[in-house]
Protein backbone atom coordinates (compact mmCIF):
# COMPACT_ATOMS: atom_id res chain seq x y z
CA UNK A 1 0.00 0.00 0.00
CA UNK A 2 1.69 3.25 -0.76
CA UNK A 3 1.00 5.31 2.16
CA UNK A 4 4.28 3.74 3.55
CA UNK A 5 7.85 3.49 2.26
CA UNK A 6 11.26 2.69 3.15
CA UNK A 7 14.34 5.09 2.67
CA UNK A 8 17.70 3.01 3.04
CA UNK A 9 20.79 3.83 3.02
CA UNK A 10 22.94 1.49 0.21
CA UNK A 11 24.78 -0.46 2.99
CA UNK A 12 21.81 -1.97 4.53
CA UNK A 13 19.66 -2.26 1.16
CA UNK A 14 20.27 -5.98 1.14
CA UNK A 15 19.03 -6.43 4.86
CA UNK A 16 15.92 -4.54 4.07
CA UNK A 17 14.81 -6.80 1.30
CA UNK A 18 15.90 -9.67 3.23
CA UNK A 19 13.37 -8.51 6.21
CA UNK A 20 10.93 -7.58 3.81
CA UNK A 21 10.73 -11.14 2.34
CA UNK A 22 10.62 -12.76 6.04
CA UNK A 23 7.65 -10.19 6.97
CA UNK A 24 6.04 -10.43 3.73
CA UNK A 25 6.08 -6.83 3.51
CA UNK A 26 6.35 -4.54 0.02
CA UNK A 27 6.72 -1.26 0.47
CA UNK A 28 8.52 0.70 -2.30
CA UNK A 29 12.23 0.87 -1.22
CA UNK A 30 14.67 4.05 -2.02
CA UNK A 31 17.88 4.23 -1.93
CA UNK A 32 20.79 6.41 -0.76
CA UNK A 33 24.18 5.88 -1.89
CA UNK A 34 26.31 5.13 1.07
CA UNK A 35 29.32 6.89 -0.79
CA UNK A 36 27.48 10.46 1.14
CA UNK A 37 28.56 9.08 4.35
CA UNK A 38 32.12 10.74 3.91
CA UNK A 39 30.25 14.20 3.98
CA UNK A 40 27.08 14.25 6.34
CA UNK A 41 26.33 18.03 4.66
CA UNK A 42 26.31 16.43 1.16
CA UNK A 43 24.50 13.46 2.55
CA UNK A 44 21.20 15.81 3.88
CA UNK A 45 21.16 17.32 0.76
CA UNK A 46 20.87 14.16 -1.26
CA UNK A 47 18.23 12.79 1.45
CA UNK A 48 16.46 15.99 1.21
CA UNK A 49 15.83 15.70 -2.78
CA UNK A 50 15.35 12.22 -2.27
CA UNK A 51 12.67 12.48 0.32
CA UNK A 52 10.93 15.55 -1.91
CA UNK A 53 10.59 12.89 -5.21
CA UNK A 54 8.93 10.53 -2.58
CA UNK A 55 5.16 10.62 -3.81
CA UNK A 56 3.16 12.89 -1.79
CA UNK A 57 0.54 10.08 -1.08
CA UNK A 58 3.45 8.36 1.03
CA UNK A 59 2.42 9.73 4.10
CA UNK A 60 4.99 7.39 6.57
CA UNK A 61 8.84 7.01 5.76
CA UNK A 62 10.21 4.26 7.07
CA UNK A 63 13.99 4.95 7.47
CA UNK A 64 16.63 2.18 7.66
CA UNK A 65 19.61 4.99 8.39
CA UNK A 66 21.06 5.70 11.41
CA UNK A 67 21.76 9.48 12.74
CA UNK A 68 25.09 9.47 10.55
CA UNK A 69 26.81 12.09 11.44
CA UNK A 70 24.11 14.81 11.55
CA UNK A 71 22.03 13.86 8.40
CA UNK A 72 18.86 14.39 10.45
CA UNK A 73 20.03 17.50 12.79
CA UNK A 74 18.09 20.66 12.29
CA UNK A 75 15.81 19.38 9.16
CA UNK A 76 11.63 18.46 9.43
CA UNK A 77 9.54 16.77 6.38
CA UNK A 78 5.93 17.22 5.86
CA UNK A 79 5.16 13.63 6.51
CA UNK A 80 5.80 10.82 9.39
CA UNK A 81 9.62 10.00 9.35
CA UNK A 82 10.42 7.00 11.60
CA UNK A 83 14.51 6.52 12.11
CA UNK A 84 15.98 4.31 14.42
CA UNK A 85 18.15 6.47 17.30
CA UNK A 86 21.15 4.79 16.76
CA UNK A 87 24.19 6.45 15.42
CA UNK A 88 25.23 4.55 12.24
CA UNK A 89 24.19 1.73 10.10
CA UNK A 90 26.46 -0.65 12.17
CA UNK A 91 25.29 0.30 15.55
CA UNK A 92 21.65 -0.66 14.36
CA UNK A 93 23.03 -4.09 13.13
CA UNK A 94 24.86 -4.74 16.80
CA UNK A 95 21.24 -4.69 18.34
CA UNK A 96 19.75 -7.86 19.68
CA UNK A 97 16.99 -6.80 21.91
CA UNK A 98 14.92 -3.83 22.60
CA UNK A 99 17.03 -1.93 25.21
CA UNK A 100 17.95 1.89 23.78
CA UNK A 101 21.44 2.42 22.44
CA UNK A 102 22.74 4.92 20.71
CA UNK A 103 26.33 3.62 19.79
CA UNK A 104 27.04 -0.34 20.70
CA UNK A 105 30.37 -0.19 18.92
CA UNK A 106 33.64 -0.55 20.65
CA UNK A 107 36.55 1.79 20.17
CA UNK A 108 39.29 0.49 18.01
CA UNK A 109 36.59 -2.05 16.30
CA UNK A 110 35.67 -1.81 12.61
CA UNK A 111 32.91 -3.58 11.53
CA UNK A 112 31.82 -5.84 8.33
CA UNK A 113 28.86 -6.80 7.97
CA UNK A 114 28.32 -6.58 3.97
CA UNK A 115 26.81 -9.47 2.31
CA UNK A 116 29.46 -9.58 -0.18
CA UNK A 117 32.89 -9.13 0.20
CA UNK A 118 33.74 -7.31 -2.39
CA UNK A 119 31.83 -4.54 -0.51
CA UNK A 120 34.12 -4.58 2.32
CA UNK A 121 34.06 -0.81 4.08
CA UNK A 122 38.13 -0.94 4.29
CA UNK A 123 38.50 -2.23 0.88
CA UNK A 124 36.18 -0.46 -1.63
CA UNK A 125 36.28 2.62 0.89
CA UNK A 126 39.40 4.20 -0.05
CA UNK A 127 38.30 3.42 -3.76
CA UNK A 128 35.08 4.69 -3.75
CA UNK A 129 35.49 7.87 -2.03
CA UNK A 130 38.58 8.56 -4.19
CA UNK A 131 36.53 8.38 -6.98
CA UNK A 132 33.58 10.85 -5.96
CA UNK A 133 36.00 13.46 -3.95
CA UNK A 134 38.40 15.35 -6.17
CA UNK A 135 40.40 16.37 -3.35
CA UNK A 136 40.42 12.81 -1.65
CA UNK A 137 41.61 11.43 -4.80
CA UNK A 138 44.62 14.15 -4.71
CA UNK A 139 45.94 12.96 -1.05
CA UNK A 140 48.80 10.55 -0.70
CA UNK A 141 46.84 6.82 -0.48
CA UNK A 142 49.19 6.06 2.18
CA UNK A 143 48.56 9.01 4.64
CA UNK A 144 44.86 8.90 3.73
CA UNK A 145 44.95 4.83 4.93
CA UNK A 146 46.89 5.89 7.93
CA UNK A 147 44.97 8.33 8.63
CA UNK A 148 41.46 6.18 8.61
CA UNK A 149 43.10 2.93 9.70
CA UNK A 150 45.76 3.60 12.55
CA UNK A 151 43.08 3.84 15.50
CA UNK A 152 41.52 -0.12 14.37
CA UNK A 153 43.13 -3.05 16.37
CA UNK A 154 40.41 -5.40 15.73
CA UNK A 155 38.02 -6.09 12.73
CA UNK A 156 34.68 -7.39 13.84
CA UNK A 157 32.23 -9.05 11.63
CA UNK A 158 28.98 -8.62 12.37
CA UNK A 159 26.63 -12.25 12.13
CA UNK A 160 23.28 -10.34 11.83
CA UNK A 161 22.25 -14.28 10.45
CA UNK A 162 21.49 -12.64 6.90
CA UNK A 163 25.06 -13.22 5.40
CA UNK A 164 26.97 -16.46 4.47
CA UNK A 165 30.12 -14.62 7.18
CA UNK A 166 31.46 -18.33 7.92
CA UNK A 167 32.13 -19.07 4.13
CA UNK A 168 36.03 -19.73 2.87
CA UNK A 169 35.71 -16.61 0.78
CA UNK A 170 34.05 -14.37 3.17
CA UNK A 171 36.52 -15.34 5.89
CA UNK A 172 39.47 -15.26 3.56
CA UNK A 173 38.57 -11.73 2.59
CA UNK A 174 37.33 -10.03 5.71
CA UNK A 175 41.51 -11.61 7.07
CA UNK A 176 42.84 -9.81 3.97
CA UNK A 177 41.34 -6.41 5.20
CA UNK A 178 42.34 -7.00 8.40
CA UNK A 179 46.39 -7.81 7.75
CA UNK A 180 46.32 -4.80 5.79
CA UNK A 181 45.04 -2.64 8.72
CA UNK A 182 46.93 -4.64 11.03
CA UNK A 183 43.72 -6.12 13.26
CA UNK A 184 42.81 -8.91 14.70
CA UNK A 185 39.87 -10.49 13.26
CA UNK A 186 36.66 -11.71 14.88
CA UNK A 187 33.14 -12.20 15.28
CA UNK A 188 30.66 -10.37 17.20
CA UNK A 189 26.63 -11.23 17.38
CA UNK A 190 24.24 -8.71 15.83
CA UNK A 191 20.71 -8.87 14.25
CA UNK A 192 18.31 -7.13 11.73
CA UNK A 193 15.74 -6.57 14.88
CA UNK A 194 15.96 -3.36 14.30
CA UNK A 195 14.72 -3.58 10.84
CA UNK A 196 12.44 -5.85 11.53
CA UNK A 197 11.01 -3.57 14.06
CA UNK A 198 10.80 -0.66 11.83
CA UNK A 199 9.04 -2.77 9.13
CA UNK A 200 6.30 -4.12 11.43
CA UNK A 201 5.59 -0.44 13.20
CA UNK A 202 6.66 -2.02 16.37
CA UNK A 203 8.46 1.57 17.58
CA UNK A 204 9.25 1.72 20.85
CA UNK A 205 12.17 3.86 22.70
CA UNK A 206 14.66 2.59 20.28
CA UNK A 207 12.66 4.63 17.07
CA UNK A 208 12.29 8.18 16.83
CA UNK A 209 8.61 8.99 15.25
CA UNK A 210 8.81 12.52 13.98
CA UNK A 211 5.36 13.72 13.32
CA UNK A 212 5.11 16.00 10.08
CA UNK A 213 6.54 19.59 10.90
CA UNK A 214 8.48 18.00 13.63
CA UNK A 215 12.07 19.87 13.63
CA UNK A 216 14.47 16.48 14.05
CA UNK A 217 17.34 17.58 16.14
CA UNK A 218 20.40 15.65 17.73
CA UNK A 219 18.77 15.43 21.24
CA UNK A 220 16.29 13.41 19.55
CA UNK A 221 19.20 10.65 19.01
CA UNK A 222 20.94 11.01 21.88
Amino acid sequence: HMDTVVLTCSSLKNFVDSVQRKLGTYYEVYVIDRLYHVEPEKMKEVVAECISRIPKEADTILVAMGFCGGVWDHVSFDRRVVIPRVDDCVSLLLHTDDTYHPNLKEAGHLYLYENRPEDFSALSLMRDYSSVDQEIARIDKDFLFHMWFDNYHSMDIIDTGMNDCYSEDYVRAAQENADMINASLGYVQGSVRILEKLLSGNWDEQFLVAEPGHVIRHGDFF
